[in-house]
């Protein structure tokens, strides 16, 4: 029997859509983009409703595990808008680490690793969306690059110290990079290329199909 082939895609995730195919709730959903993706198809990995940018699509079940949960981080770099103008001082202790509430109410405190956070000009053709933070509003723009995903965790890190995110745009994972693709673009990618560009070097043995009474 002949193995079915996975295909690979990303899209730019665009503001107010969730990162899914399906939901009970009345949102903005993947299937509603312009592009007939094949059966089987699911995301990689999430952005949060108000986020935008890199969302990786394929029918491989075995890539979540071979990105997130490899013994080998992967990193992940956004472009971020925040209020109110980032001090010196503030910028090395983004780098350094913050603490920050993990998922749920009762969630445990939790400080984050040290990561890679610069200051940045407003990236160049930026495409404009609805409740745009104002030019005239002092604010800053940072590039953060980070191997660690807790739940909302740019936005927490932003936040604690006193910046709240006003956009968060996700630009690349490992060498996989949005480019200039639009809201709602798709893009597919070859398979070896895909891999390539992420970094992962044992996808072929975890791409061979495994014995059912493993």
């Amino acid at each position: 029997m002949e193995q079915k082939t996975n295909r690979y895609f990303i899209i730019y995730k665009p503001f107010k859509m969730v990162s899914q195919f399906v939901s009970p709730d009345r949102v903005k959903l993947l299937g509603d983009l312009d592009y007939d993706f094949p059966e089987g198809t699911h995301a990689i990995g999430r952005l949060d409703n108000n986020s935008e940018g890199l969302l990786i699509l394929t029918t491989n079940k075995r890539v979540t595990k071979l990105l997130f949960e490899s013994d080998t981080p992967h990193k992940r770099t956004y472009v971020i808008q925040v209020e109110k103008v980032v001090s010196p001082e503030t910028l090395q202790q983004l780098c350094t680490g913050v603490t920050i509430k993990t998922k749920g109410k009762g969630g445990a405190l939790y400080t984050t690793s040290p990561c890679e956070v610069r200051i940045i000009p407003k990236p160049a053709n930026l495409y404009k969306r609805e409740h745009e933070f104002r030019d005239e509003l002092p604010q800053t723009w940072l590039s953060m690059s980070l191997t660690e995903g807790k739940f909302h965790q740019v936005r927490k890190m932003v936040a604690e110290v006193d910046h709240p995110c006003k956009r968060l745009i996700r630009v690349s994972i490992e060498d996989l990079e949005l480019g200039d693709l639009p809201p709602g673009g798709v893009k597919e990618i070859e398979e070896e290329e895909f891999f390539k560009k992420l970094k992962i070097e044992n996808w072929r043995e975890s791409s061979e199909p495994r014995n059912i009474l493993e």
